[in-house]
Formats: structure tokens, sequence, C-alpha cells
């Protein structure tokens, strides 16, 4: 008599459970790649118990996961698992990220190879990973106006309701200034608007030009608090509709404005007793820095001042931030949060302000205050994160509560770096005369 057919069912089920046993030996090699004593758990979804003993905690949906996260090899894998939800991080974001940037295979020693296999036995029955909705798809030459304009609204167009979330009230996205470590965001923040205005001598009757104003907080600072004459321009149709219907709702339209213009148009505006540009210069690019200070020095009169507020690299330690948080190869912060970004060191930014006709007044690097801003901000977006999901979906909320969790771990190891540059457009008769002690000190 012909034998009983095979049960099919009994093979997938024991081809599952190699897979899971699989799963777990390569989970138990890559353990050994951190640090001893790590504070971090790493387990399948099938595995973790409802409570965990770490202080944060790795979960793989299954062992498709970690095998799209083992092979092909990749820089970007983790983070990406983590946006599509092949991974997800539970618990203390702070461990997770400093887990990540100890993670080193060079202490597998004689165990790399036997991981190799397992991520290529593993990948064989994976299944394709699941495409990922937001991805910046750049076109054209790179920095033109077209396509700064779409990497712009890339990355601020994802609704001014998910920014408001974890923003300040004033929604200021940068940098803010702390007094001390209790100092809430809000003061903070502003705090920097008003060093910004000092900075600036700004007084009543003043006309100041905010380049990369966003959602408009120091336009409508400046104009309630030191009587300007403000313009701010932006990129974002949503910061621009935001900025105007706020301008409005406050009454000051008749010297506060908002409106959608590139830093590379501004004949018809007039000359600026002031001009200030706040987080906007990292979208600017290498090849663009001397149009840039060139189209700022341009909108001052003779012996006005300029701040420009901007992240930067540092000299130092730029071969050694991950790659997939570099902004300028293409990586993860690329592809997912600030297309096209890219960053100078300070002393570049000097050089191609000077190189301009500007004279460099101060330098103040901030690079502490802006550790403790992301804190407050990721912070904020973990408490809204329900709500955040809801209006910007999975992918946004993810991307951004990574991003900046590890940005911030940039700025406390000093691999980036956030500075104010105060520079004055000459006058006629040389440079700006400057007093013995710094007029924003009083």
């Amino acid at each position: 008599m012909p034998g009983n057919p095979p049960d099919a069912g009994a093979a997938n089920r024991d081809a599952g459970e190699r897979r899971v046993a699989l799963a777990r030996e390569a989970i138990g090699l890559l353990r050994r790649a951190f640090p001893p004593g790590d504070r971090l758990e790493i387990v399948l979804a099938s595995d973790a118990a409802p409570t965990r003993s770490a202080r944060a905690r790795v979960v793989l949906s299954g062992p498709d996961a970690l095998a799209r996260l083992l092979w092909p090899p990749s820089p970007d894998a983790f983070g990406e698992a983590y946006l599509r939800g092949d991974v997800d991080i539970e618990g203390d974001i702070w461990t997770a990220v400093d887990a990540g940037r100890s993670f080193d295979l060079r202490r597998l020693a004689r165990h790399g190879p036997r991981l190799v296999r397992l991520g290529v036995e593993l990948r064989r029955g994976a299944g394709s990973a699941p495409q990922l909705r937001r991805v910046a798809r750049m076109s054209g030459r790179r920095h033109s106006p077209a396509r700064d304009l779409a990497a712009i609204r890339f990355h601020y167009d994802v609704g001014n309701d998910f920014f408001s979330l974890w923003l300040d009230s004033r929604l200021v996205y940068s940098c803010a200034y702390f007094e001390t470590l209790e100092t809430t965001l809000d003061a903070a923040q502003e705090a920097k608007l008003d060093l910004i205005c000092r900075k600036l001598r700004l007084r009543p009757g003043m006309r100041l030009l905010d380049i990369g104003c966003g959602w408009g907080s120091l336009v409508m600072f400046a104009a309630e608090r030191y009587g300007v004459e403000a313009t701010g321009i932006t990129l974002s149709a949503a910061q621009a509709e935001w900025a105007s219907a706020e301008i409005s709702r406050r009454g000051i339209e008749a010297r506060t404005s908002v409106s959608i213009r590139d830093y590379r148009d501004l004949a018809g505006l007039g000359k600026f007793d002031a001009v200030s540009s706040v987080g906007m210069f990292e979208h600017v690019g290498r090849e663009r820095m001397d149009a840039y200070f060139g189209a700022a020095l341009g909108a001052l009169r003779p012996g006005g001042l300029f701040l420009n507020h901007g992240i930067a690299t540092t000299a130092t330690h730029r071969g050694l931030r991950p790659r997939w948080m570099r902004f300028r190869d293409g990586g993860f912060v690329g592809r997912y949060v600030f297309p096209d970004g890219e960053l100078v060191t300070v002393e570049d930014a000097a050089g191609f302000a000077r190189r301009a006709g500007f004279e460099l007044i101060d330098v103040q690097r901030l690079r502490p205050h802006y550790a403790l801003t992301l804190k407050s901000w990721v912070e904020r977006l973990e408490a809204s994160a329900d709500r955040a999901r809801q209006l910007a979906g999975e992918e946004i909320y993810r991307a951004w509560r990574l991003y900046m969790a590890a940005a911030r771990r940039g700025f406390e190891d000093g691999s980036l770096d956030v500075a104010q540059l105060l520079l004055a457009r000459p006058g006629p008769d040389g440079p700006v005369e400057l007093p013995l002690r710094p007029w924003w000190w009083a």
C-alpha cells in the first residue's frame, strides 16, 4: 500500500521552529558585539516577556525581520528596520541609541563568520521587506531652487499639528538657550529669541529680515518685544500659512509678514537694518555658501548686523559619526529626515562669511543647549506618541524619535556642534565701531 502523504503542516512547523532556533542563535552572537554589562535586551517578539529587566529592549518581530537586518549588510539596516516595524524599541530610547553607537562587530572575533552564515541562511526563507512609504527621492541639480524647495517641503510639510505636539508654544524649531537644567523649554526658547534680538541691537522702527523663518517665531517676537518691522521668508507652504494666520491673530500684520521666498530671491524687499538666519543654513550646501552669505550681505545696509545660527560638524569628529547619522552622503538622515542637508564646520562658516565681505564680531557655541533641547523634544514626542501617529503616521513618528535621540548624543559627544555667528557689514568708512564690552551681556 502506498504510504501516507507527508504532513505539510508538520513540515512547515518544523521549518518555522528551525528558523526561530537560528534567529535565537544569531541574537546570542549579536549580543557579543555590545560592551559587557550593556543595559540593552534583544529578543524575538515571541520571546519577549511582559516586563523587561533591561532599561531598553529591542524587539524583533520574527526571524524574517532579523534576516533582513543581517543580510545584506548595510549601515542603515537598523534605522530602516525600525521605520518599517521589523524592529521596535521599548523603554529608554537613550539607552538604545547608546548601545547602537557602541555596537562593534570586532567584538565577535571568531564568531563573525558564523553570524554571516546564519544571516544568509535566514535570508533564504525570508519574505521581502515591506516598502517604506516616505522616502526622499530628490531629482535635478543639487541645491538648485527647485530641488531645495522639494527638500524643505519633504521635511517641514509633515503637518503643523505634528510639530506642535512637541515643540514649544511658539513653534521654535532650533536650539533653545537654557539658563539652568530646570529651565522649561518655553522659557529657554524665549531666552534664545531675546538673545538674538539683543545681539542684533534691535530698536523700534528698525527693519529685520529672518531668512528661513519657520513658523515665524522670531519675527513675531521681535515685532512685539522690540517694535521692529519684521519680514520672514520660508520655502514651506505649511509654515507660511500657519505663521500668517498667527500674525493676524496677534494683530501685528501691519509690521510683520511671512512669505514663501528663496534666499536667492531677495530683490524687491529693500535694505534691512538687521538680518537673521536660525536653523536654515544646514540646508544651503557647501557649494552654495558663498551665494548664501552674499545674499545676506546684499540685504543689509552698511553697518548692519547679521546673526547666523546653525548646526555644524566638527573637524575632529567628522570621521567618527556613524554613517547613517551623516547628512551629506544620503544615509538614513538624508533619505528619511533631512534630504540634501549638509554641515560645515564653524570655522569654515566664518571663512565663507568673511569672503562674502562680512566682519566677524562674535562666535558663541551652544552645543550643550542643543542636547537639552533635543532631550525635551524627544520626551514630549514620546509623551504624545499616540496622537503623533494619528497625525503624521507611524513612519514619521519613528523617524523623528530615532533621529532626534541620536542627534542629542552627537551634541553631547562633540561630533555635532551649533553656533551663532554675529557678523557685520562694514560701513563706507571701514569696520563697524565696537564697544569694549559686548552689548548683549548687559
